[in-house]
């Protein structure tokens, strides 16, 4: 299993790739085995990654509308895409523990493995970024040393949650928790279940 900084590595990856080009159109070229892990963790942070700069995009004070709702639309299906690569992570991981018979001291974590994960990859986007703003040479020093404070701040964060991811899944390893795969069944993307689609039909 790999290690919280080992995934790290793979998402600082897949963003430095993305940044290669650094457009939202440009097609993923995942270098890993498909359906390995580190296949999914790529193809987990490009989504995120592309996300990220949709929701930059969309704040674009110029932006016309029907370019704002082909954005939104854009990133409703991206949050669709997000849900389903976590849940296929989760749908890994735990497989690899499910011959493991937890001590009768074991609890259930409410936080699945992979929503920990996906917590790591949005927070490696936010060290990227935040540590161009901290490198800025166009704003006063009062906004680059606040900057720099809020970058140390999400460094602190990286090392508290990979402790933790790697914490939980030792203890997985060992019986000492469980989890579980909880589907999020997102409604307002499905036709069957959004009133406002079925409704319209």
């Amino acid at each position: 299993m790999l290690k919280a900084q080992e995934m790290m590595a793979l998402f600082n990856l897949a963003i430095e790739d993305y940044h290669e080009y650094d457009n939202v159109d440009q097609a993923i070229k995942n270098p890993f085995p498909l359906d390995s892990l580190q296949e999914m963790l790529y193809q987990k942070n490009w989504i995120d990654t592309v996300q990220w700069h949709l929701e930059d995009l969309i704040r674009d004070p110029n932006i016309k509308a029907d370019e704002a709702l082909a954005i939104k639309r854009r990133i409703d299906a991206s949050n669709q895409d997000r849900t389903d690569m976590v849940e296929q992570i989760d749908d890994a991981i735990l497989a690899l523990y499910r011959e493991v018979k937890p001590q009768s001291f074991a609890r259930l974590n409410t936080e699945s493995p992979a929503w920990a994960i996906d917590r790591l990859s949005i927070l490696a986007l936010k060290i990227y970024h935040m540590n161009i703003e901290a490198q800025r040479e166009d704003i006063d020093a009062e906004l680059l040393k606040k900057n720099q404070y809020k970058l140390s701040v999400l460094k602190i964060q990286e090392e508290d949650l990979c402790l933790a991811i790697d914490q939980l899944l030792e203890d997985l390893a060992t019986g000492k928790r469980t989890a579980k795969v909880y589907r999020q069944m997102k409604m307002y993307n499905d036709p069957e279940l959004n009133p406002v689609l079925y409704q319209n039909k």
